[in-house]
């Protein structure tokens, strides 16, 4: 008998999800600023909270994978995750700051990819319509940036950890009333994973990236302060990001079709070789606003296209027993050592350089994974149509 998929309780949880990340992504550098933190303190805090994914999510998957209770995991961890952050609120000390950063995102950064599992195994056979649920985190990615940046406008910054507590209750509130999906318990099929990971095709993909979100570094850090910096308001900000992830939803509403006619390997070639004039663009030509329109419109592939080629590369390649493992291992290694890299190296560089060359240097990372991608990625049936 076919089991009903969840629909609105699983997209519920993206849209909370990414609402989260649109309260904390664009503004959460100019909080820091706000509360006196140099750039390199700022990519240090930065640096510690994607630290965490080379562990955690490991961690947890390898947990979710032993109980077959993804949800259960994701539960408690959104739950202690809205807690810790709560401490941003006491004091503002940079060791106090780095010891409640690394605390939080322990938790919160364990959340997403044993949903991203959990997904995987409501649809099933129909994991075709994974970006048609996806979507809808970016439509809370937009509502969120916009409206913040209209509060933000209106009040103080000092309101922003207020609104991100809130914010993080509705994700554990919307986990809970996600169903639990009965997935088969790891057993001595977990040994077979280091036959995978061991793979080169396997290895070079999580090398792409990492550098890929390694060049995403002075994006997610720094570039709110750019626009500052240049003369833009926080509601106009606030637009830029919400324009990328609007760029996303187009993504993943013509996903289905466009994958009946372009190899996955073929979408990951495009967006590395996009991410690197999207960068250049941003680097020379953030102060017209044309340039930049059209440099957050390639949002679409730098991450859209690149993200849901990597969901279907994990699930090929991980198999049902180890889907938690692979979600964990890819967050693992492009959004917490890429994330982590990226994070420091645009810190330092930033006061030292200036954002044109940081973001010079994330265009010379997007091609490299791009030249590793052409001799390595994609040449496995998990690309093909």
């Amino acid at each position: 008998m076919k089991t009903k998929i969840p629909y609105w309780r699983l997209s519920g949880f993206y849209f909370f999800y990414f609402a989260t990340l649109g309260g904390f992504l664009p503004y959460w550098s100019l909080y820091l600023k706000e509360c006196q933190f140099s750039a390199a303190e700022i990519g240090e805090l930065t640096a510690f909270m994607v630290g965490t994914k080379i562990i955690a999510p490991n961690l947890w998957g390898w947990i979710a994978d032993q109980t077959g209770k993804s949800l259960r995991v994701i539960r408690i961890a959104s739950f202690l995750a809205m807690l810790l952050f709560a401490g941003f609120i006491y004091q503002q000390s940079f060791l106090w700051f780095a010891f409640v950063t690394v605390s939080f995102s322990f938790f919160w950064n364990a959340a997403l990819p044993q949903f991203e599992a959990a997904t995987l195994h409501h649809l099933k056979d129909e994991r075709h319509r994974y970006s048609y649920i996806r979507l809808w985190g970016s439509i809370g990615f937009i509502a969120t940036v916009l409206g913040v940046g209209y509060l933000l406008d209106l009040y103080s910054i000092k309101l922003l950890p207020y609104l991100i507590v809130a914010l993080l209750a509705s994700i554990w509130l919307i986990s809970l009333l996600t169903p639990e999906v009965s997935t088969a318990k790891a057993s001595q099929a977990a040994l077979r994973i280091w036959q995978i990971v061991k793979q080169p095709e396997i290895i070079a993909f999580l090398l792409v990236y990492m550098l890929l979100q390694a060049a995403h570094g002075p994006y997610y850090v720094f570039f709110s302060i750019y626009l500052k910096q240049l003369g833009y308001t926080s509601s106009m900000i606030g637009m830029f990001w919400s324009l990328g992830a609007g760029a996303e939803i187009i993504v993943f509403v013509l996903m289905r079709p466009l994958l009946k006619f372009v190899s996955l390997r073929r979408l990951l070639l495009v967006s590395a070789l996009l991410s690197v004039l999207r960068w250049l663009m941003i680097a020379w030509y953030a102060d017209n606003i044309y340039m930049l329109l059209g440099a957050q419109v390639l949002h679409a592939a730098t991450f859209g296209t690149a993200h849901v080629a990597a969901i279907h590369l994990v699930q090929s390649y991980f198999g049902q027993h180890h889907q938690g493992k692979g979600q964990a291992l890819y967050s693992s290694f492009s959004f917490g050592i890429g994330g982590m890299l990226g994070g420091l190296y645009s810190g330092y560089a930033w006061d030292a350089l200036g954002g044109q060359w940081v973001y010079s240097f994330a265009a010379i990372l997007s091609a490299l994974a791009y030249i590793i991608a052409v001799i390595w990625v994609g040449k496995g049936k998990a690309f093909s149509h």
